[in-house]
């Protein structure tokens, strides 16, 4: 089997793996209950936050636990949108976002709030003038992702941090999902970043379990009440296993990045110019500017399902864009906002490549899809006459 669909989401690390079973079987205490199992759980907790607020070098106060990237996403756009609508109810984000951000802003335009969609370029990056345009005295927040999840652009976050140091009340949110271990960090986490939010299952962590940065000085209202958890801010029994595992998985990825700087560049650029000699594939993903992992193209005149489906039976996996949206049959969001033709969206798939990934590997998908190419050719051919 060969895995390429790791932006989709990752094998869980086995130590990770190992963290969460023997947290689970040992640590039995709700982490909010007073007595001496509860107080287990919550040093287990505390550790776990220092460790990430480590990893990133921010505050422990800064890290909020939650269930994953979809929440972190709309608890920022939301929970900004009510704590500041006294001074506006205006929300900028780009048109390149996930769905966790660009179907929660949508869902505040219902509540009165007003959401400005920057365009991006031909290539897949946003307007830094169409966003400089669209601020307002009264806007709140900008929301722009670190990394395009379907085709691996890495937005200009240091630059919109620098415009907006001109606008020191707007809130500057960064869905960092596809970025944290794969790009450096100062790439996404600037000073001037207030919000980023991440997933576990992205980086070799378990499912359900990721957190927030929430930088100190800035305004969020909760998302989820009840208990009072994450001091008051985020209620719900914390996933005190998934959490450790979770911390261990973050380390343990931020390592392989460091000692293996170049090995996804290197898969990724030889994947990039072996596909380019084929007639009828568009590269969507450059190196430059583009992260290490991901490799977006299409083969002319072939759904992105059928390709799947077809790498599939070969045990290749690699999915349509967008894993959230590949059942749902839609075409790619970014695609569509770069302005790509709607023939060339719908036949787009996705590589995504990991750290555990081979050049063996690599070389095994280029004879399969050589493969491939000259049976969709043939059936081109025959369609054409």
């Amino acid at each position: 089997m060969i895995y390429f669909d790791n932006s989709a989401t990752t094998i869980i690390d086995p130590q990770a793996l190992d963290a969460y079973v023997k947290t689970s079987q040992r640590i039995i205490g709700n982490p909010s209950s007073l007595h001496d199992l509860g107080n287990q759980a919550n040093r287990l907790l505390q550790q776990a936050r220092k460790q990430i607020a480590q990893q990133l070098q921010v505050d422990e106060k800064e890290i909020y636990f939650t269930s994953g990237g979809t929440e972190g996403d709309n608890w920022v756009i939301k929970g900004t949108a009510w704590a500041k609508q006294e001074f506006g109810r205006h929300i900028i984000i780009s048109g390149i976002e996930h769905p966790a951000v660009s179907e929660a802003a949508q869902q505040l335009v219902k509540q009165g709030f007003e959401v400005s969609v920057i365009p991006v370029t031909s290539a897949g990056f946003i307007s830094l003038s169409e966003l400089e345009r669209a601020i307002r005295k009264d806007t709140i927040l900008v929301s722009v992702m670190a990394v395009n999840n379907e085709i691996g652009a890495i937005q200009p976050i240091k630059a919109v941090s620098q415009l907006l140091e001109n606008y020191p009340k707007i809130h500057f949110h960064v869905d960092a999902v596809q970025a944290i271990a794969k790009v450096p960090k100062e790439e996404w986490l600037t000073p001037r970043v207030d919000f980023a939010t991440f997933s576990a299952h992205k980086f070799h962590g378990p499912r359900g379990v990721g957190f927030v940065f929430w930088r100190q000085g800035r305004k969020l209202v909760p998302l989820l009440n009840g208990g009072g958890q994450e001091s008051n801010q985020r209620s719900s029994t914390e996933n005190v296993p998934g959490i450790v595992a979770m911390t261990k998985a973050l380390r343990l990825a931020m390592e392989r990045q460091e000692a293996q700087p170049t090995h996804l560049f290197t898969l990724k650029k030889t994947l990039r110019n072996a596909l380019t000699k084929y007639e009828n594939v568009t590269i969507f993903s450059a190196m430059e500017q583009y992260a290490p992992h991901i490799l977006c193209f299409s083969l002319k005149g072939i759904r992105g399902e059928v390709l799947v489906h077809a790498f599939e039976e070969k045990q290749i996996y690699l999915s349509t864009t967008s894993a959230c949206s590949s059942r749902k049959h839609l075409t790619s969001s970014t695609l569509h906002a770069m302005n790509v033709p709607n023939d060339m969206a719908t036949g787009a798939v996705r590589i995504s490549l990991d750290e555990a990934n081979t050049m063996a590997e690599v070389e095994q998908f280029l004879i399969i899809f050589n493969h491939l190419y000259q049976k969709f050719s043939k059936i081109n051919e025959g369609v054409a006459k």
